[in-house]
């Protein structure tokens, strides 16, 4: 059984989904098993592509009019791949850079073969360019790697020590490990709590 998926970046009208819908019919998908978004590639939540995922059964060929239709990003794209050959579903791209790919045939499966290795390239360059960077930062003092996320323990500590009135933001932040944006996003200068932290000391409560 084959089953398609569509997709175009905007909802407001300037993009249809006609062009896509009819490559897919002509293409021997039905109709009624055209899965949809209206949304960005980058955005996680596409409850279309959820859906027509979920559908596939073993034996099932995912069709596509061009591959940026269906991942967010090559690892994306290589993980849904992945999965559908896990189990036991095709995918052929119609269209475009990766019209080549049919994992239902030998020479589909090479293709993709060679992408799934470029994107392993990739991801090897970027631990190894991160690596770098952090061990440069190191090397100046610095402790590299991203800020920490507010927690409440962070929170009780920053208003604290945000209501002494000689404290200096920026170094609180830094004592913290946090940003001073972050600071600021839940502490006012004079250590009350802001919104944001209102809720997240309420969610904590509520979890005890």
């Amino acid at each position: 059984m084959l089953i398609g998926y569509i997709r175009v970046s905007k909802n407001d009208g300037s993009q249809v989904l006609d062009l896509q819908n009819d490559a897919l019919v002509s293409a021997g998908v039905d109709k009624g098993r055209i899965y949809e978004d209206l949304a960005s590639g980058r955005k996680d939540d596409r409850p279309g592509l959820r859906k027509c995922l979920k559908a596939l059964q073993p034996g099932n060929t995912l069709l596509v009019w061009k591959l940026d239709r269906l991942g967010r990003s090559t690892k994306h794209l290589i993980d849904i791949v992945e999965d559908l050959n896990n189990r036991s579903v095709g995918l052929k791209v119609l269209a475009g850079a990766g019209a080549e790919i049919d994992t239902t045939t030998a020479n589909g499966r090479l293709i993709y073969g060679i992408f799934a290795a470029l994107a392993e390239f990739e991801a090897e360059l970027i631990r190894e360019r991160t690596k770098t960077g952090l061990a440069a930062a190191r090397a100046r003092g610095r402790l590299g790697g991203r800020p920490r996320k507010m927690t409440t323990d962070t929170l009780k500590m920053a208003m604290s020590a945000m209501a002494d009135p000689n404290s200096n933001a920026s170094k609180v932040a830094k004592s913290l490990g946090i940003t001073t944006t972050t600071l600021y996003d839940y502490v006012n200068g004079d250590g009350s709590v802001k919104e944001k932290g209102q809720i997240l000391l309420s969610t904590k409560i509520e979890s005890l």
